[in-house]
């Protein structure tokens, strides 16, 4: 079945930017993505994507306005295992709260399209991103 993951593309609104949420993980290759994990056996992807957040980003269920119809599926390699991300967008409510890191990660930036693409090295990171750049753009 191969690995499975889920998380938010979580952005904000500040002074008619979008910027979203990228962190970068203190292990391995430091990669910058949104905050995602794997799915513990008896999660929906959903409570994943929940949990993941509020573990790694410190924001919970309330703080954010999700947009179950935005849904974005990556599948890559790891090792030799094909892996499945599932990223939602949300909107962060309000945008002045603070993120809390985990120890999975070392920093976090919020950034507009075009760096955070800069920063997010993956292909499929670059195509999810603009993909719900475009959603926003049209539907919000």
């Amino acid at each position: 079945m191969g690995l499975r993951a889920c998380g938010f593309v979580i952005f904000r609104r500040i002074q008619g930017n979008i910027e979203y949420l990228l962190m970068q993980a203190s292990y391995s290759d430091h990669h910058w993505t949104p905050p995602k994990g794997h799915v513990d056996p008896g999660e929906s992807d959903m409570e994943t994507a929940l949990r993941e957040t509020e573990e790694e980003a410190g924001f919970s269920k309330n703080d954010l306005r999700i947009y179950e119809d935005a849904k974005q599926e990556q599948k890559y390699e790891v090792k030799g295992n094909l892996k499945t991300v599932i990223y939602w967008l949300a909107e962060l409510i309000d945008t002045k709260k603070p993120v809390t890191l985990s120890s999975e990660h070392q920093d976090f930036k919020w950034l507009t399209l075009e760096p955070a693409c800069e920063l997010a090295k993956f292909p499929e990171m670059r195509v999810t991103l603009n993909f719900f750049d475009k959603y926003i753009n049209e539907h919000l």
